[in-house]
């Protein structure tokens, strides 16, 4: 499968650059390969060929899926396929490992399945029984994902819904040491080789840019509510990216992802709780003391340590090799003052925005623009026609309650299923907080399927609601966004680098209830403004960093 072949092909190809003795630089690898003979095997094993066939039809794409899905999460594995998982249980004996997907068709150019499918922790404590059980429950959960609907409908969108899927499994010892109670790597990330998201001039976007977490790395590739990965340029390290707010204190990574031995399960810490632990020689390079808070800043590791110019140099070979820039996961472990590098996965990084120069227009008419920044936008240099905007009025959606705040998600799906055409109805979306959490006060809780047609989303800050945007630079989402080619704006409307014309929205057609009349008491909070004939286009150049949102007369 894909991230096995591509852990494989990475370590491969540093082992072949002479010029650095990667072997005493990276941590080896300790892995075993499930093969996607197994996954077939599990099906016919429990009888599930003739629904299996059944979910590659049209009928029963979506419908068949879900009865499948339901039956993989319990089914029963062959004998002889048993007793490798408990040879292969007995070698790791009781470290912790990670079933990871690896199917066929992810991690390829094109389609890497970002977060499409799972991979489970196993903290592997407890009897030689309970261990197996656990195994067994994720690589259960890890098959059953390849009939999730998120998974699904990337397929089916990308063409692939006629391809022979077959989900191959990765088990990796995981990366780290126990500290404490806990069992954690001192430092996990993701990197991307050509950083086009720079967000100032003098950033060298060939320099690349690695978004950095204390602990496991799934704060790093997940977009968290609640907290502040280290977005590092790899030039520039210490030059943090604009946050949108003044008190840099909350920029800050406040909790760590761990594995509790104690609890058997993987669990989201304070760092108050996981610090004590942490030796001081790891505390020394990632933190800093003020006013008796610890802030983890990572300035000591890139200023006294060679960190970023090994990151800098992994992912350049990476790319020279590929002939193509590289999207890569890593870990990273101290041993007194040294540390060692374990190169998790590397995978093709996506490549859609625009590469010509875009002349932005001079204009200090504030009535022919709609919106602009400086900076907070993702997409590279476009010029791009709008017809539609869909707009959440963040002050409004804030006083919702619960139940309706996710209502407001599922009616922005039906918005974006209507206007799926992206040629016809180039449509872009504008709401408050973060498009896609998992939290509705930090946002709008839709999946990433339901804004896919837009052209362009806007995440607007509304302090008053603590509704702020989050750039997710290397996340899932950022996969998301570039593979469906859309360009995303951060906007932060009380800073003096920002504006958004609410008087420009409010003078246009709404055909919110033309479209969707069943939902009409939401038509104070979300509006299908029509700009038909009036040139609005949102256009972006990178050199000056600005993105401006205007009409064409």
């Amino acid at each position: 499968g894909g991230k096995a072949v591509g852990m494989l092909l990475a370590r491969k190809i540093l082992s072949k650059d002479t010029s650095v003795d990667w072997r005493s630089e990276l941590e080896p690898h300790d892995s075993f390969y499930i093969g996607a003979d197994v996954f077939y095997a599990y099906i016919v094993q429990n009888g599930w060929w003739r629904i299996f066939m059944e979910q590659k039809t049209k009928d029963g794409y979506f419908d068949a899926a879900k009865d499948l899905r339901e039956k993989m999460l319990s089914g029963k594995f062959p004998m002889e396929i048993k007793e490798q998982f408990q040879q292969m249980l007995e070698y790791f004996g009781q470290s912790p490992i990670i079933v990871r997907s690896s199917s066929l068709l992810e991690d390829g150019f094109g389609n890497v399945f970002a977060g499409k499918y799972e991979s489970i922790f196993c903290v592997n404590q407890g009897s030689p029984e309970q261990r197996y059980k656990n195994f067994e429950e994720a690589v259960r959960q890890v098959f059953a994902s390849t009939m999730s609907e998120e998974a699904l409908s990337y397929r089916l969108e990308r063409g692939l819904d006629k391809h022979d899927e077959q989900m191959a499994l990765l088990v990796q010892r995981v990366s780290g040491s126990y500290k404490g109670p806990f069992f954690f790597p001192d430092l996990a990330g993701v990197g991307i080789s050509f950083n086009t998201y720079v967000w100032e001039k003098s950033i060298d976007p060939k320099a690349g840019m690695i978004r950095l977490v204390f602990g496991l790395g799934t704060r790093a590739v997940n977009r968290v509510e609640d907290d502040y990965p280290r977005i590092v340029s790899l030039d520039q390290p210490n030059l943090l990216p604009h946050s949108g707010t003044d008190e840099a204190g909350l920029s800050y990574q406040r909790k760590a992802d761990v594995l509790d031995i104690g609890l058997n399960s993987l669990e989201t810490a304070d760092l108050e709780k996981v610090l004590p632990h942490t030796p001081e020689t790891v505390l020394n390079m990632i933190a800093k003391t003020d006013r008796g808070y610890t802030h983890l800043n990572f300035d000591k590791l890139f200023s006294t340590t060679d960190f970023t110019r090994k990151m800098r140099n992994i992912m350049k070979t990476l790319e020279n090799s590929y002939e193509h820039p590289v999207d890569i996961e890593f870990t990273a472990n101290f041993s007194g003052d040294s540390f060692k590098i374990n190169l998790l996965q590397c995978r093709p990084l996506q490549q859609k925005w625009l590469q010509n120069t875009v002349t932005l227009p001079d204009t200090k008419e504030k009535d022919r623009t709609v919106l602009s920044s400086e900076g907070n936008f993702m997409g590279g240099n476009i010029s791009q026609k709008i017809r539609y905007v869909i707009y959440i009025d963040p002050e409004r959606y804030s006083l919702l309650n619960q139940q309706d705040k996710y209502e407001t998600a599922r009616i922005t799906g039906k918005i974006n299923a209507f206007l799926k055409d992206k040629k016809d109805c180039p449509a872009m979306l504008m709401g408050p907080g973060r498009w896609g959490t998992s939290t509705p006060s930090m946002g709008v809780p839709v999946s990433f399927f339901e804004i896919n047609h837009m052209r362009c989303i806007v995440e607007i800050a509304f302090r008053s609601g603590n509704l702020v945007p989050e750039l997710s630079f290397g996340t899932h989402m950022f996969q998301d966004l570039v593979e469906s080619n859309i360009f995303y704006i951060a906007l932060f409307p009380e800073e003096e680098s920002s504006y958004l014309n609410l008087k420009a929205l409010d003078e246009a057609e709404d055909i919110m209830e033309k479209i969707l009349p069943q939902h009409g008491r939401f038509r104070d909070i979300i509006k299908v403004l029509d700009f038909k004939d009036k040139g609005l286009t949102v256009l972006s150049d990178i050199a000056s960093q600005k993105v401006i949102c205007v009409f064409s007369s």
